[in-house]
């Protein structure tokens, strides 16, 4: 088998707050696929580092009191302490605030320039008096332009869904000082990325580099056409500053989603350094140059709400600066808590020093892998049932089979193993299905590897029961049945860590104590133990315990003080990588109950028309058939993502109970739901044809 040279990444937790169960969701993946890659003797190099760059790291180092530098520091040793504690196993972990990414990421920038891709145009933004800043959309809040919606942030409004600059705001306010911001012009760089629209519609499409969900949806981006991306930030910053810009201009920054992903390039740089001159020394080149690409292979696990930045912005930087592009970009869906998204006030926004005071970390990567595949799903990490799964598939399958064999073979045998394996054709059929699980490992789809296990587990139990050495123990005569038995029960269990190595590195090293073993590798399944010694079985996993998961959600409410309230990004587009992990960052509020959702009417609607609205750029105007006497006139943010006859004759969803609203074009009277970000894409939700207009959705 030829061995793959591969480099791995996970998206960059932001250096401003603590890592939490929606971090660990997609470290814990990509920890797996590594772990599952290295066992099959592939060459894998998996490096990761804190994003810590931004507005948001200058002012949380404000209000904390201390320098940026001792911040990002600070934060990225208590990472680091976080994802040791569930067995992240990286190569290397780093920060963008380092020499190798400012090497690299003025390296790029030059080439790009060079090659005339870059250039300025004066932007009008909004600036805090105050705190002497540009303030980007999140910054700042105020009464949204088309609804009068009251506190809505700069760049949409939540309650009608409408896009917009944040100059256009009414009544604006800086969320930093409260100050009312003024207008100020400044320079701003541009990278070109319509030039790259051709290139990045065929590399979408290409060697299933990105999952096709995620294809499909970037290609709404080329559908709506590519815009220049704005690279620079004004000072004050904390960043690195754009190089050789005209000295009489002040100074300027790369903006935090320039350097951000140039540095899954500086760890490994790092790395490189580190390893020089060892039998572990790694070749930058072999994995960076243009040449190399289809020499080595680099894969970046990221969550799908950044998706855009790293399979438009970056294959683009990366092309246009003549580097090589990823082999593979794989998305992942939010993780949810009990069906919602994380909140504090439940007690389920749960961070990982929390969880891990609580309950063994290798709990919680079982249940992770038991629920991803290689779709960009949502994950829902259900309490009550993480404790039954792990009860039932680790404690109460697998590691049961060892504890229900190992007894009798130390006991009666000083735990020696048969010599023949009296099963062999069970044996076999277990040892092939590790190819399948192999491949299942490799293809990210890891639910589906651990059904294939416990369906082993499954095997080896169902055999010791119809078996029963228990009472085979009691009869004379039956000494090498007993020890045939509990040794073909101690060879499938062997087999189960082999194959659960990837998932749960603790335990399958405590696996190897107790076999005597030193290897379980993929390969190594092939190897029966016959007439071979085992040592005195010690207890492997604790059953999860309901007072404990209580412990840790109460723990998590306790936390729960005004200091927790998020700190803005540096900007709406990027958020930071951290957030790409997490369903969101932000509380929120507590279950509704269903007279609550009652109160919502929603009704099928037929589009009879459908038009763009004069003088309103964001705007498109419906009349709606909702099954009354006269149509409704219905206003819809969404002009950017669709053309008027995209929608006509469709049947869509209206809200029908909410109050008229008067805006400058006319009277609104509901509102078309949608799915989405009104940021970066929004879908209008179609019904079938044979939907009945004006019958109400329950």
């Amino acid at each position: 088998m030829k061995v793959r040279e591969i480099l791995v990444t996970s998206a960059l937790p932001y250096a401003n707050g603590d890592i939490h169960l929606g971090h660990l969701l997609e470290h814990i993946q990509t920890d797996i696929w590594v772990r599952a890659m290295k066992a099959q003797n592939h060459k894998v190099t998996y490096v990761c580092a804190d994003d810590a760059h931004g507005t948001g790291i200058m002012l949380k180092a404000e209000a904390d009191g201390v320098t940026p530098e001792e911040q990002i520091a600070s934060v990225r040793a208590s990472h680091e302490a976080d994802f040791s504690k569930f067995l992240i196993n990286y190569d290397n972990y780093y920060t963008t605030h380092s020499e190798e990414n400012k090497h690299f990421s003025e390296m790029i920038y030059r080439r790009l320039n060079n090659a005339g891709h870059i250039s300025t145009k004066d932007v009008e933004q909004l600036f805090d008096p105050e705190k002497q800043l540009f303030l980007a959309d999140r910054f700042v809040k105020g009464t949204c332009p088309e609804c009068g919606a009251p506190d809505q942030y700069g760049d949409n409004c939540e309650v009608c869904s409408t896009t917009y600059n944040a100059v256009e705001l009414k009544d604006p306010r800086s969320t930093i000082s409260g100050a009312t911001p003024i207008l100020k012009t400044s320079k701003h760089y541009f990278f070109d990325l319509p030039e790259f629209e051709q290139f990045l519609k065929d590399w979408t499409r290409s060697d299933a580099r990105l999952q096709t969900s995620v294809a499909n949806k970037l290609q709404e981006w080329f559908d709506s056409g590519l815009a220049s991306w704005d690279i620079s930030r004004d000072a004050p910053y904390f960043g690195f500053q754009i190089p050789d810009t005209p000295s009489d201009e002040p100074d300027k920054y790369f903006y935090v989603w320039l350097d951000a992903p140039v540095g899954y390039m500086a760890s490994f740089k790092n790395l490189c350094d580190k390893r020089a001159g060892t039998d572990e020394a790694l070749d930058f080149d072999r994995y960076w140059m243009q040449e190399n690409e289809h020499k080595t292979e680099v894969y970046h696990f990221i969550g799908k709400d950044i998706v855009y930045f790293h399979a438009l912005f970056w294959p683009a930087m990366l092309a246009g600066s003549e580097l090589r592009t990823p082999t593979g970009v794989f998305a992942h869906g939010f993780l949810m808590v009990n069906g919602a998204k994380m909140s504090k006030s439940r007690g389920t926004f749960i961070n990982a020093k929390t969880y891990a005071k609580h309950l063994h970390p290798e709990y919680l990567r079982y249940y992770f892998a038991s629920k991803l595949s290689d779709k960009v799903e949502d994950i829902n990490f259900d309490l009550e049932d993480f404790m039954q799964k792990v009860n039932s598939d680790l404690v109460g399958k697998v590691v049961n089979i060892a504890s229900r064999s190992a007894g009798f073979l130390v006991k009666k045998y000083d735990g020696m193993l048969s010599d023949v394996c009296v099963e062999s054709e069970l044996l076999e059929d277990i040892t092939k299905t590790g190819d399948e699980i192999a491949a299942a490992y490799e293809n990210r789809e890891f639910a589906r590897a651990m059904r294939l296990i416990m369906q082993c587990a499954d095997k080896a139990n169902e055999y010791i029961d119809g078996k029963k050495p228990w009472s085979l123990a009691k009869l004379e005569g039956t000494e090498q049945e007993v020890q045939d038995v509990c040794s073909v029960a101690i060879n499938i269990f062997r087999q189960l860590m082999v194959y659960l190595a990837p998932v749960l590195p603790e335990l399958t090293a405590n696996a190897k104590e107790f076999l005597n073993i030193d290897d379980l590798s993929f390969a190594s399944r092939n190897e029966w133990l016959l007439g071979h010694k085992i040592n005195k079985f010690k207890p492997l996993m604790q059953r999860i315990e309901e007072k404990d998961i209580t412990a840790m959600v109460e723990e998590s409410k306790a936390s729960l003080t005004p200091a927790d309230a998020p700190t803005p990004s540096d900007n709406s587009e990027s958020s930071t990588q951290n957030k790409s992990s997490a369903a969101a960052e932000t509380e929120q509020a507590d279950y509704i109950g269903i007279e609550d959702f009652a109160k919502v009417e929603m009704k099928v609607a037929h589009v009879v028309a459908c038009n763009h609205v004069e003088g309103a750029d964001k705007l498109l105007q419906f009349t709606l058939d909702v099954g009354e006497d006269k149509p409704r006139n219905v206003f819809s943010g969404i002009r950017k993502f669709y053309e008027p006859e995209q929608l006509l004759n469709k049947k869509v969803i209206c809200v029908t109970n909410l109050a008229p609203r008067k805006m400058k074009f006319g009277v609104s009277e509901g509102m078309v739901l949608s799915t989405g970000n009104p940021k970066t894409g929004l879908t209008v939700v179609t019904l079938p044809e044979d939907c009945v207009v004006g019958d109400t959705l329950a």
